[in-house]
């Protein structure tokens, strides 16, 4: 059975190195006989602002609808974004808002401090860009993106394991470092993993 591999890009912008890196392990996957689907968020309509919280449901839009289907499809997620200011870029984050939603990827339970993990059995990739060395993002400030991804929202809601990837200093990066990456993530896809 093919494995189902979802590639979730978070960056804005399409001439960005996160589009090459996307497609770098899009067609890494697809020659190791994985089925490969992508959603680019920039190229999305939807408003990124949960306006209710929890309180009232905002009605998904019909690209959040799809988006949503594919997640569900996929077995393993891979996330590519940059770090921008220690964090997810606006239109990724205000994607997990809007449909990482109890009753969707996860449910508190009634009266208790615990709730159920409804994307169990998927898992997922990490692919982030940085301006600066992924020692010195770990070691002074803590890896903030990966926590909010990784722990506070993908294995919150069940998905495990889940690996990450850092890739820099893009900023200060020549055309054959890059080609490098590229390579590398073209390997990781291959390896569907």
């Amino acid at each position: 059975m093919k494995k189902k591999i979802l590639v979730i890009n978070g960056h804005p912008n399409s001439e960005s190195f996160n589009f090459g890196i996307a497609a770098a392990y899009k067609e890494g996957a697809e020659a190791s006989g994985a089925e490969v689907r992508s959603i680019n968020i920039a190229d999305l309509n939807f408003n990124p602002n949960l306006q209710f919280g929890y309180q009232r449901r905002t009605e998904l839009e019909p690209d959040l609808l799809r988006a949503w289907e594919d997640i569900q499809w996929a077995d393993h997620l891979v996330w590519v974004h940059p770090v921008w200011w220690g964090g997810l870029p606006a239109m990724m984050k205000g994607f997990i808002d809007r449909l990482f939603l109890p009753g969707l990827a996860f449910q508190y339970r009634e009266n208790s401090l615990f709730w159920d993990k409804l994307l169990k059995g998927k898992s997922a990739r990490i692919i982030t860009t940085l301006d600066q060395p992924s020692w010195y993002y770990a070691l002074i400030y803590g890896r903030p993106s990966v926590n909010q991804l990784k722990n506070s929202t993908l294995l919150f809601c069940g998905i495990s394991p889940v690996k990450v990837t850092y890739l820099g200093i893009i900023k200060t990066s020549e055309a054959t470092k890059r080609h490098k990456w590229l390579q590398k993530i073209k390997q990781l896809g291959q390896k569907q993993g």
